[in-house]
C-alpha cells in the first residue's frame, strides 16, 4: 500500500469537534490529510503533515468527506418524463406513478437494469458521493424483488428490500395478501441480500399495523428498519420508527410535537428528502425544527424516476439551505456525517484516522460554496477507499 498526503486545504471538514475550530464539522484551516491505502492515516495543520510516499497540492481548495447517500430508489427502468411535465405544467396526469415504473422495471432485463444502476451511481460518485444506499419496491413479485436486491448487492453494501412500496397492482384487490407475501415467501428470498427493510407507511400504501407487521418480520429475519414516514400526511410512521429503533424515518414532513419529540428522544435519525419537495411542489420539511429539538438529520437525494430525479447531493444541500432553515454548516453535516448516522456506520462521512478514505475535493475554499454557488459543478476531486475514482 502506498501512502499519498494532500496538503495546502484551505478548508477541511474533519466532522469531529475534537479538532480545529471545535464546531460540529471540526474545520481545519491550511489542513492537510494523509491518506494510508483505503483509509484516512492522519489530519491536521499543512505545516505539520508527515512524510509519505506521494504528494498533491490541493492548491487552497476545501476538502470534505464523501457525501453519504442514505435513501435512493435506483434499481428501475424506464422514466416518467410525461409525468412531470404534466406536474409542472399544472396538467392532471393519470398514467399511474409508481405503476408506470414497475411494468417497466419488470420488463427489464438484468443487464438493463444493473446498467441503469450503475449509470447513476457513477453520475453520483462524479458529484462526491461515496456511499449509497439503494432500495428494491419497483418489481413488487417475488423474482423481480429478488433480482433487483441481487444485483444491488454487487455494488454496495447499503441494500434495502422495500417490497412494501406499495400493493402490488396483482393483489390490488386483496392487501391482506400481499402483506402476507411480503412478510413470507418474499421476504425470504430478498433478506439474504439485503441489510435493510423498509415500508412506505402512507394513506394509500400501508397503514400502521401492516408497517408494525412488515418492519417486524424484517427484524426476525436479520433486516434493520428504516421507514418512509410521515411525507404526505400527518399518520403513525414516525412513532412507529421510535419503537422499532429504526435507524431513520425518512421525508418527515408533517409532524407532530410529539413526533419531533419521540425522535429527539431515540437514535431514528429523521432524514429529509428536499429533491422530492422540489419535483413534487410539495410543502417543505421544516429542518429548522427538527434541529432545534436535539433531532438528528440527515440530507439525501431519494433519486428516483417519479419524484425526485436528482443524484446531487450538492444541490440537495442547497435546497436544504435557502428553503428548510438550514445553516450551510448543518446542511453539510447531514449530507455526509448525518447520512453515516442513517445507515449505523462511523467509518464513513467523515474524515478522522481510521475511517474510510472517502474524500470530496472542491473547487472553491470553503464547503459553504455548496449553498453559495447552487447548480455549479464545484466537485473537481472524488477519492473512495483512497482510490481517485472522479
Amino acid at each position: 500500500m502506498s501512502s499519498t498526503v494532500i496538503t495546502n486545504i484551505a478548508t477541511l471538514v474533519t466532522n469531529d469537534p475534537s479538532l480545529g475550530d471545535g464546531s460540529r464539522l471540526g474545520l481545519i484551516q491550511d489542513a492537510a490529510i494523509v491518506i494510508d491505502g483505503d483509509r484516512i492515516a492522519w489530519t491536521g495543520e499543512s505545516s505539520k503533515a508527515p512524510a509519505t510516499d506521494n504528494h498533491l497540492d490541493a492548491a487552497g481548495r476545501a476538502v470534505l468527506p464523501g457525501f453519504v447517500d442514505s435513501h435512493s430508489h435506483l434499481l428501475f427502468a424506464g422514466d416518467r418524463t410525461a409525468e412531470f411535465n404534466a406536474r409542472m405544467s399544472g396538467r392532471s396526469y393519470t398514467a399511474g406513478g409508481i405503476r408506470t415504473t414497475v411494468a417497466a422495471t419488470r420488463a427489464a432485463t438484468d443487464a438493463e437494469l444493473e446498467a441503469n444502476l450503475t449509470r447513476y451511481l457513477a453520475e453520483a460518485l462524479r458529484q462526491g458521493t461515496t456511499t449509497f444506499e439503494t432500495k428494491s419496491g419497483y418489481g413488487l413479485t417475488v423474482a423481480d424483488e429478488s433480482r433487483a436486491l441481487r444485483i444491488a448487492a454487487a455494488h454496495t453494501d447499503e441494500v434495502t428490500y422495500l417490497g412494501a412500496h406499495i400493493v402490488s397492482p396483482d393483489h390490488a384487490d386483496d392487501p391482506a395478501a400481499y402483506v402476507a407475501l411480503v412478510t413470507g415467501e418474499m421476504l425470504d428470498a430478498c433478506a439474504p441480500y439485503a441489510r435493510w427493510i423498509d415500508v412506505f407507511c402512507e394513506k394509500g400504501a400501508f397503514d400502521g399495523d401492516q408497517a408494525r407487521a412488515i418492519l417486524t418480520a424484517g427484524k426476525a429475519k436479520g433486516l434493520h428498519p428504516r421507514i418512509h414516514a410521515n411525507q404526505l400526511s400527518y399518520g403513525p410512521g414516525v412513532q412507529l420508527a421510535v419503537e422499532l429503533d429504526a435507524a431513520s424515518a425518512d421525508h418527515c414532513t408533517h409532524l407532530t410535537d410529539a413526533d419531533v419529540a419521540a425522535l429527539a428522544s431515540g437514535r431514528t435519525v429523521a432524514t429529509l428528502l428536499p429533491g422530492a419537495e422540489f419535483s413534487t411542489r410539495a410543502e417543505w420539511p421544516n429542518a429548522r425544527r427538527l434541529l432545534d429539538a436535539g433531532v438528528t438529520v440527515a440530507l439525501s437525494t431519494d433519486c428516483n424516476p417519479g419524484s425526485s430525479f436528482t443524484s446531487s447531493v450538492p444541490f440537495c444541500i442547497a435546497l436544504a439551505v435557502r428553503d428548510m432553515g438550514m445553516t450551510p454548516d448543518e446542511a453539510v453535516w447531514s449530507a455526509t456525517a448525518g447520512g453515516a448516522q442513517a445507515l449505523r456506520r462511523e467509518d464513513v462521512g467523515r474524515l478522522t484516522p481510521g475511517a474510510y478514505a472517502d474524500v470530496t475535493l472542491l473547487d472553491a475554499p470553503s464547503h459553504v460554496h455548496l449553498a453559495y454557488r447552487p447548480g455549479v459543478p464545484l466537485v473537481s476531486g472524488v477519492w473512495r477507499r483512497g482510490e481517485r475514482v472522479a
